[in-house]
């Protein structure tokens, strides 16, 4: 793949975006990795290799790969009943829970029940203000002022959920006995050298020189400048073009039987189908076949920041675009969809 017929720099311009990385991925491995703007409007902090943008909710990706490797290491099971490996909270029992029990499949693919309560899941009020998660799923917080709890039976609906991603984050701390920041450093970030890496618990200690403010449609920064979600598991990912190119070539490379992290062909298969009869959503990522060939999603989009992954796993090609711009419509009516759409032509 190559960006063809687009000016890159020209369209930033266009579109009042500040910064971009994009990150070519052919034959299982990065091609290259393109930087463009600065990182902070009217700067003169370049975008570079090491850049660092918010991935928003492409971090449900990442919860996705950590889910695998648990299973694998015999910690969870996707089938089960999640209330098994929940400790410190568990999922209120109502009559939607009769018939059917949430699993961890029920919960990747956003059919567990749950649904994002009106207005809940924003960005950091303060730096001294990051709930626990059992805070968060019980209604303590003014991130979710409401507990959580089923709406809908289990797989007989669709509904995109945060929620449903803070629930596996406690499953994951309540089976490992340990942060969700410290797993996803141990079992992904350092053996896949991501190393340009960062949930949010981590980044407010972070040197801020190679990482990227948000800003707004009109190319201005926003209030906060690196705007925090308090739930690393659904939106909580620092990270760069590359790094995120790297998440994708492992689980490219799980679907051929060589993954660094001993994710089995059989379970990465998983994760790239449909699931129950909804045949646009894996586990953690969302499924495109129009064009006969598999292709897999994972979209971040959040206040300052909007980016996109895209990958044709079975042609072992795909491409990361991260932008430190809100544009205010869908990644594919903006900017990111002129660079996706140049180089899938």
């Amino acid at each position: 793949m190559k960006l063809k017929k687009i000016n890159i720099e020209e369209r930033m311009k266009h579109y009042n975006v500040n910064g971009l990385s994009v990150t070519l991925i052919e034959n299982c491995k990065i091609l290259t990795t393109n930087h463009y703007g600065l990182l902070e409007t009217k700067s003169d902090r370049k975008v570079n290799e090491q850049s660092i943008f918010n991935a928003c909710s492409i971090s449900k990706l990442l919860t996705g790969m950590i889910v695998l490797k648990l299973i694998e290491d015999g910690l969870l099971i996707l089938d089960k009943n999640v209330t098994d490996s929940l400790i410190s909270w568990k999922i209120p029992e109502n009559g939607f829970t009769e018939n059917k029990k949430v699993t961890l499949r029920n919960l990747l693919s956003h059919q567990s029940g749950i649904k994002d309560p009106k207005g809940s899941f924003s960005e950091l009020k303060s730096a001294q203000d990051i709930p626990s998660m059992v805070e968060l799923l019980e209604g303590k917080t003014p991130y979710c002022k409401v507990p959580i709890t089923l709406e809908y039976e289990p797989e007989s609906e669709f509904q995109y959920s945060d929620a449903g991603f803070c629930i596996v984050q406690q499953i994951i701390e309540d089976v490992t006995g340990k942060p969700f920041y410290l797993v996803a450093n141990e079992l992904i970030f350092k053996p896949l050298r991501m190393k340009n890496s960062y949930l949010n618990t981590n980044m407010l200690k972070v040197n801020k020189k190679n990482v990227s403010c948000g800003h707004n449609k009109n190319g201005e920064l926003v209030e906060a400048k690196y705007p925090i979600y308090p739930y690393p598991s659904a939106s909580g990912l620092w990270t760069n073009s590359r790094d995120l190119a790297k998440l994708v070539i492992e689980l490219m490379n799980a679907l051929k039987g060589e993954s660094k992290l001993g994710i089995s062909k059989n379970l990465a298969k998983e994760m790239i189908s449909s699931q129950k009869d909804k045949n646009w959503v894996g586990l953690g990522v969302f499924l495109e076949a129009s064009n006969k060939e598999l292709e897999i999603l994972s979209m971040g989009w959040g206040v300052g920041f909007q980016s996109m992954m895209f990958a044709f796993p079975h042609l072992e090609k795909g491409a990361v675009i991260m932008t430190n711009a809100d544009l205010g419509v869908h990644q594919l009516n903006g900017m990111i969809g002129e660079i996706y759409r140049s180089l899938i032509s």
